[in-house]
């Protein structure tokens, strides 16, 4: 689960990461009450308008800018918010803006210059342990660096049994060459950064950048966080910070009836038990002329209940010609699903697209009957090749 900006930062603040402090609004006059009331908390004159999407990229999309006085606060908030921010990770249709953050001006003069550094955490799952990448490149895109320049990127792989050493943090510390008070603020930056990734069930936590100040302080310009969604049951107060606007609204609606599904660009739907199953599936559509149009896990125990919201969903999508089912009955049987099949098809009416179902497992035999007989528009297969020529058959038909 992808969170805000300002979400992201509340999290670190709890754990001791010093933060550009900022708060968060909805209207242009929000916005300005909120400069207020950080000019009085912190000093600072100048503050940065950043909009709150789950997209990086912003900056450049024209997402985030400095405002030096608070007639410039409010009519940078008032074209930021509703905007439709296009960055490079929302893809061309972009992302509404619902809210800013106004956030202080970090770069203030003082007796060195500012520095930007790149610091994230996540699990490497080859090593099967946490890694901190870094590098003296902060402020841009990471994706570049490793490109262009990966001698600045360096790991350091975390010991799940004994965690973040001091010597760690003094290494990636020495590495960014940073002295004295810096390089304090930073080993106490990273320990705590650390904790906060391991204590929230995280599976990221990217920082870009990290930011030495001028006097000499380590903060957290940026914040990026992906929670685990199989351990929000472990943290109702992280689950509670989910934005179902920034969420694809059929993604949304999936998760309510506890199906996996993800939208693609194709023109295939297809319904599997089993995330292992679908992969082969979507390979199955690509080899016969297809393009998937979703991935749908529907589980080991689909019913009618699972299938019919799972034919609800894949309907919405203006883009599928037609639709394969893939079930193994091993924990259902097949003959279960079959009578699964007719009877959402007919709870939802008119479907105007063909659906081929491969059943496959317990009682295959007898669910392809039920299907065969049902005077429905669906083709049964049993042998995942039949089902591969049936979608291209249909598919031929359609073109």
């Amino acid at each position: 689960m992808n969170i805000h900006e300002y979400q992201a930062k509340d999290i670190l603040k709890r754990y001791g990461v010093r933060v550009q402090e900022g708060i968060v609004a909805e209207t242009p006059e929000e916005a300005v009450a909120a400069a207020k009331r950080l000019t009085e908390e912190t000093g600072t004159g100048w503050h940065v308008i950043k909009a709150q999407i789950h997209a990086g990229g912003r900056g450049k999309g024209g997402g985030v800018k400095l405002a030096k006085n608070l007639e410039q606060v409010k009519d940078i908030a008032s074209q930021i918010i509703g905007m439709q921010l296009v960055t490079h990770q929302t893809g061309p249709e972009g992302k509404k803006v619902n809210k800013v953050l106004v956030a202080q001006d970090v770069y203030y003069p003082g007796d060195s210059e500012p520095k930007e550094y790149y610091v994230s955490i996540l699990l490497d799952r080859a090593k099967g342990q946490n890694v901190i990448m870094a590098s003296t490149e902060g402020g841009m895109d990471i994706e570049e660096v490793a490109e262009h320049t990966p001698e600045k990127i360096f790991k350091e792989w975390i010991d799940p049994a004994v965690g973040l050493r001091p010597f760690q943090a003094n290494k990636i510390a020495f590495a960014f060459g940073l002295q004295g008070e810096a390089f304090k603020e930073f080993t106490k930056f990273l320990t705590s950064l650390y904790n906060a990734y391991l204590d929230t069930d995280a599976s990221m936590f990217e920082i870009n950048p990290v930011l030495k100040t001028s006097d000499n302080k380590i903060l957290a310009v940026d914040g990026k966080v992906d929670l685990d969604d199989n351990a929000l049951f472990r943290h109702k107060d992280l689950a509670d910070l989910r934005d179902l606007a920034e969420e694809d609204p059929l993604e949304v609606e999936a998760s309510k009836s506890n199906l996996n599904y993800v939208k693609l660009d194709g023109n295939v739907g297809c319904m599997v038990n089993g995330a292992g199953l679908a992969m082969a599936t979507m390979d199955i559509i690509k080899l016969s002329g297809g393009e998937p149009a979703n991935f749908l896990d529907v589980g080991g125990g689909a019913n009618a209940q699972t299938v019919e919201a799972g034919f609800r969903l894949i309907l919405q999508d203006p883009n599928v010609k037609a639709i394969l089912i893939n079930i193994f009955g091993g924990i259902v049987r097949c003959d279960r699903v079959a009578n699964g099949v007719v009877e959402a098809y007919k709870n939802i009416g008119t479907i105007n697209v063909p659906i081929i179902v491969r059943l496959q497992g317990t009682n295959a035999e007898e669910g392809a009957r039920i299907i065969d007989e049902s005077g429905l528009k669906v083709y049964s297969a049993v042998a995942l090749k039949e089902a591969a020529q049936k979608v291209k058959d249909v598919l031929a038909e359609l073109a």
